[in-house]
């Protein structure tokens, strides 16, 4: 047997019926589609949505309410607990470290920490938020929290638009190397 003999076994392909070609044919006039109507003309028939004038399903439903808040600051949360687990000596903790040590994802995104477990030893903390608890738990442990500038892009950077110099500043100093950047002017 060669490819060009191959075919389709017999009555599983039925021809396309031809209609509207003549009223010899069976399907002229007309076409099948009776006389005149919603389903009689082209681009006519019902939407998807149609119940036959009972009011449709989307209509019955509520409507949904709410919206996506695209100024919300996402931010990596870390805990003391895990913390006092990868940081025993204590010490200075920048963002760069916290990355390096997988607690969080991207060094250049906002920082939270949060006051689930204890610490012991002295922190240095450099985050864009800390809880209440956390701190309170820091500074009795003798240690300090540094507040980091948010570098904002997107809709977000409308809250606050600090200079591309400033921004630079930032990030190295969010990176490990803590030079203090410059306060943004007033606009």
């Amino acid at each position: 047997m060669k490819l060009s003999e191959l075919r389709p076994d017999d009555g599983s392909r039925r021809r396309k019926r031809r209609v509207g070609r003549g009223i010899s044919a069976g399907q002229g006039k007309t076409a099948g589609r009776g006389t005149k109507g919603t389903g009689a003309r082209r681009g006519g028939g019902k939407a998807a949505y149609f119940e036959g004038g009972q009011l449709p399903l989307v209509r019955r439903l509520p409507f949904k309410r709410g919206f996506t808040n695209v100024f919300r600051i996402e931010h990596q949360e870390v805990n003391l607990d895990a913390l006092q687990k990868h940081f025993p000596q204590g010490g200075e903790v920048t963002p760069a470290d916290l990355q390096a040590k997988g607690l969080i994802r991207d060094a250049n995104e906002p920082i939270v920490i949060l006051g689930r477990g204890e610490v012991n030893t002295k922190f240095t903390l450099h985050a864009h938020r800390i809880s209440q608890s956390a701190r309170t738990k820091i500074e009795a442990a003798g240690g300090s929290v540094q507040a980091l500038e948010y570098l904002l892009t997107g809709a977000k950077a409308t809250i606050k638009r600090p200079k591309k110099a400033e921004i630079e500043a930032l990030r190295a100093a969010q990176a490990g190397q803590m030079a203090t950047p410059k306060a943004p002017d007033a606009e």
